[in-house]
């Protein structure tokens, strides 16, 4: 008896010890940058009250089913004097049936209308004017952002303005791929919405705090499909709308580096890089006309530093092996001239 009351006690605590972390409030840090328990935008918000509420009637159902097992095994336990003979058996009691039948329907059917009252609510969202619309296309393996009303145009890191409940400013993605199918999500801020090639799909977010939510490509694209990391920077107004305006503005051009500008120019570089003001025009990689001013290279693989970003050019697969970026077996000058070249690129 003691080893069956310290299995249940040791199931109990196995179940109650995560839901207890997950609703403990601010006490601690959050379980990770990507914490679903933590949102922060208004869609996310909305599925974590719905994985709330599915979880609220699983445990009830599990505390229940549980109860009537406990009752069970010890009501109905071997007792000293039992003679072994089988208890009178009971058929067809109609209460029960309709029990066990009528309650999971009506379960199954309330689940399912606050599901759809979620999916609805999310998805039939109206973009006010004072909205940001953002064109997201998913490539193997990095992000490509295009805001169009705004002129500019980044790669794998997306900067929003924090929106503000008594003056909304929501992002609105539209999501495309350019090759394969990949998926954006980032947790504390909405669901997982794939990206399928020839089949545009929509979303969007409104952080209300300031900070970085990092998320993941959740749909498997291929061999470096786990370092196509997602990072989104939530700013003030005024912080955003600074940003912005140091992105429309055209690369930088600097005499001192000009044998390495002339390399890039003159390689295979400029079929898939773009630097506005130059004549690299390309859209198979990332628009490099501020390069610097990003915090990672490699989809958020590295750092940006001289460093890495030396590495990346001379052999990309030290990064990110399969990686679709080829080495171009410069020399250690051209790669010098080169990485100094893309250091002015702010």
């Amino acid at each position: 008896m003691k080893s069956l009351k310290k299995s249940v006690s040791s199931c109990l605590a196995v179940f109650l010890w995560p839901v207890g972390r997950a609703f403990a409030g601010p006490a601690g840090p959050p379980l990770s940058p990507t914490n679903i328990f933590a949102p922060a935008s208004t869609p996310a918000d909305s599925v974590f009250g719905l994985s709330v509420f599915v979880l609220e009637v699983t445990a009830a159902i599990f505390a229940v089913v549980f109860s009537l097992l406990l009752y069970a095994v010890f009501k109905f336990r071997k007792k000293k004097g039992d003679d072994g003979r089988e208890p009178p058996q009971v058929y067809g009691s109609l209460q029960v049936e309709l029990a066990w039948t009528v309650i999971p329907v009506l379960i199954v059917v309330a689940l399912f209308m606050a599901t759809a009252r979620v999916i609805a609510s999310v998805q039939n969202a109206v973009a006010p004017k004072s909205a940001i619309e953002v064109t997201v296309i998913g490539h193997q393996f990095w992000w490509e952002y295009r805001y169009p009303g705004l002129h500019v145009v980044t790669a794998n890191e997306l900067h929003v303005p924090v929106s503000d409940p008594k003056h909304p400013t929501p992002t609105f993605l539209k999501l495309l791929s350019a090759d394969t199918d990949h998926s954006f999500w980032v947790p504390r801020l909405a669901g997982k919405v794939d990206l399928i090639p020839a089949h545009p799909n929509s979303m969007w977010i409104d952080p209300h705090e300031t900070g970085l939510y990092l998320g993941q490509c959740a749909q498997y694209c291929g061999t470096q499909h786990a370092k196509m990391l997602l990072r989104v920077y939530v700013q003030t107004r005024d912080e955003f709308e600074r940003w912005i305006q140091e992105q429309r503005q055209p690369a930088q051009i600097s005499d001192a580096v000009s044998k390495g500008r002339h390399i890039f120019e003159t390689t295979a570089c400029i079929n898939c890089h773009a630097v506005a003001g130059t004549v690299a025009n390309g859209r198979f990689g990332p628009d490099l006309t501020h390069l610097m001013s990003r915090d990672t290279i490699a989809s958020g693989a590295v750092p940006n530093t001289p460093q890495n970003l030396r590495k990346w050019i001379q052999n990309p697969e030290t990064f990110k092996p399969g990686c679709l970026m080829p080495s171009m077996q410069s020399t250690d000058q051209d790669v010098d001239a080169m990485t100094a070249y893309l250091e002015t690129l702010r």
